[in-house]
């Protein structure tokens, strides 16, 4: 579920364009295409939901209900679906408040965790009548399931096996040059990014994906922009598809949620947003301080991909969450892997993908 929809972030948009520099990546279909008709260029059954939160986000939900039609496809056969977050280019949208209120934007991964993860599983659950559901995440998608699955019993009981590829809890060895924003106060990043949405896809980051990195000339300075965030491994990426990929990464989130993460980076915790106040974090926890998410009281079945050149997810702290997983039932360390890997390397399939439909097969 969650695995799919970093994809559909990234590549949905494979798109051709003219290029400004005299051609251009022919075998990409239009950059204008949704999330919807991407799923059926590609040859898939398409589905689009609108999913409700208890605190009234509308989040979009994508299914492919099953494979290609094509008889002599090696699709695995799942019902797949796609779920998405507050705040991101496929949700934003809210019964009473606009993504131009500083309200609409008042969360980070507690509330992802709290509402539009369990929001997502019982949209599901109602709608197929699967009582429970494979979990896929990468990243932050492992982040909120962490959160949720160790907070949240009830839901935990939904999920039979939950893959975490990259998983993200502490970030006290993180080395994404997104650290940098840990040394600004909370004052100097609001006055810098104001109190809103952080990062969204721009015009201009469009047009040099789409104009820029589909040329060969260019290919190696934006895939080195693409690396110092994610980590180096060159070899294992398509280089013919490094404008589709950039063009769809950054989908957007709250300034709130990287004020989150900043405070993960400095405390080394895996801890609730901090309110800046006692009597803020009294009104929201019950008490003084933000909790401290307790990981080890997860009981979901859970199967674990870390690489070794992961800037984001930093294999110590991968090191120091193992033994927090009661039920880890399997964990591969791949050395070569950064932190796209896990979604846009070229030997995923082999890497990842195998054992993780082995052992769904297995579980039935």
């Amino acid at each position: 579920m969650w695995l799919l929809l970093t994809v559909e972030n990234l590549i949905s948009a494979l798109g051709t364009t003219r290029d400004f520099f005299g051609g251009s990546n022919p075998a990409s279909p239009k950059m204008n295409r949704n999330v919807s008709q991407m799923i059926s260029y590609w040859g898939y059954p398409s589905e689009e939901y609108d999913g409700m939160t208890e605190d009234s986000y509308i989040l979009e939900i994508y299914r492919i209900s099953y494979g290609k039609k094509n008889s002599e496809n090696r699709d695995a056969g799942y019902d797949v679906w796609m779920g998405n977050s507050r705040g991101n280019t496929w949700s934003r949208k809210h019964l009473k408040f606009s993504p131009t209120s500083p309200e609409f934007w008042a969360f980070s991964l507690d509330e992802m965790a709290k509402y539009d993860l369990p929001a997502t599983i019982n949209f599901i659950v109602e709608k197929t009548g699967q009582e429970r559901l494979y979990y896929v995440g990468h990243s932050q998608g492992t982040t909120i399931a962490f959160i949720a699955f160790s907070t949240n019993p009830e839901l935990a009981k939904r999920i039979k096996i939950f893959f975490a590829l990259a998983p993200v809890t502490t970030v006290q060895y993180t080395r994404s040059p997104m650290r940098r924003l840990t040394t600004l106060s909370r004052q100097a990043v609001k006055v810098l990014f104001g109190d809103k949405m952080f990062s969204p896809h721009t015009f201009f980051e469009q047009f040099i994906a789409t104009k820029v990195c589909n040329r060969k000339l260019f290919r190696r300075i934006c895939s080195n922009f693409l690396f110092s965030f994610s980590g180096f491994d060159p070899k294992n990426l398509n280089m013919s598809r490094l404008d589709v990929y950039l063009a769809q990464s950054q989908a957007g989130t709250s300034v709130q949620n990287m004020l989150h993460w900043s405070q993960a980076v400095n405390s080394g915790l895996f801890q609730a947003f901090d309110w800046g106040n006692p009597d803020k974090n009294m009104e929201h926890f019950h008490q003084l301080t933000p909790p401290v998410y307790n990981v080890s009281q997860m009981e979901v079945p859970t199967a674990m991909w870390s690489g070794g050149q992961d800037n984001v997810a930093d294999s110590k702290d991968t090191e120091n969450l193992l033994p927090k997983i009661t039920r880890l039932i399997y964990y591969k360390f791949i050395p070569h892997y950064n932190h796209v890997d896990f979604y846009l390397g070229q030997d995923a399939p082999q890497e990842i993908y195998q054992d993780l439909i082995r052992m769904m097969e297995e579980c039935f």
